[in-house]
């Protein structure tokens, strides 16, 4: 158990659909990283970018992006998380990673599928959210458009956590959306929020400017990191003030009860 959390957000633009060169920039970026991190957030498809090519694209669970990231997390001793595009079978998933040193890993399958891109035509929707757990942390990691449905989040009595994530390529041209939702998934939950997306232009030319940030239990944001710029950024998370908010303002006790089929 540890009363602080450090995790580390990786602010960056994407080589189209070319995932050597993607695995090859986070590595120098990651080693570049100077500070003990406990968790290091990557983009939303870091390894290829957020295309519909899966069947080009997609890699099994033993392909170069793990290998990439089993190596990566036992150097850096630490979690690195991010999606990738995975094939098991016939189908496609956007696949979220949750890689530890140990090279040991869970993963999550993006629920909630884009439909203005038509990631539904693609890719196969997950149906099992995952619950992890860093240094008595308790963390529910999910992927970009997630951000637009509170109930796939909302945090019970039974389904709790101290820090939601969600890794994201998500268009400047919706990051209104982006900022207000993320303020408030942290205030309702009485959570940490950290949000991480992508810059600059992507293959069909949409442009991301990042805004990724971290927000606290209050709905106030403790990140630095600025949009439209390549940027790393740790931050410390401390878990005595959110436990002190939570037992103040006890809104938890009051939440409607439900279940999601």
């Amino acid at each position: 158990m540890s009363d602080t959390l450090k995790i580390t957000l990786i602010q960056t633009s994407l080589h189209w659909e070319d995932i050597s060169a993607n695995l090859q920039m986070f590595s120098q970026k990651i080693f570049s990283i100077k500070v003990e991190t406990d968790l290091i957030l990557l983009p939303e498809m870091f390894s290829t970018g957020f295309s519909m090519n899966a069947a080009a694209l997609a890699e099994d669970m033993t392909g170069s992006a793990m290998q990439w990231m089993k190596k990566t997390t036992a150097e850096k001793n630490c979690v690195i998380t991010g999606s990738i595009i995975a094939k098991e079978g016939t189908k496609f998933y956007n696949r979220l990673i949750w890689m530890r040193a140990d090279g040991s890993y869970e993963q999550y399958d993006k629920r909630h599928l884009f439909r203005l891109a038509d990631e539904g035509h693609t890719y196969t929707p997950g149906n099992k959210k995952i619950y992890t757990e860093i240094k008595g942390w308790k963390i529910l990691p999910l992927v970009c458009y997630d951000l637009r449905f509170p109930v796939w989040s909302r945090r019970t009595k039974q389904d709790d956590y101290d820090l939601l994530l969600y890794v994201a390529n998500w268009p400047e041209r919706r990051n209104h959306a982006w900022k207000q939702l993320l303020v408030a998934r942290a205030i309702e939950n009485q959570s940490y929020v950290a949000g991480l997306n992508r810059i600059r232009n992507d293959g069909n030319d949409f442009y991301h400017a990042g805004d990724s940030t971290v927000i606290d239990f209050k709905g106030e944001h403790i990140s630095k990191i600025k949009p439209n710029e390549e940027g790393t950024e740790t931050i410390t998370l401390h878990k005595p003030p959110l436990n002190d908010f939570r037992k103040t303002f006890a809104f938890i006790e009051d939440a409607d009860e439900f279940k999601i089929s």
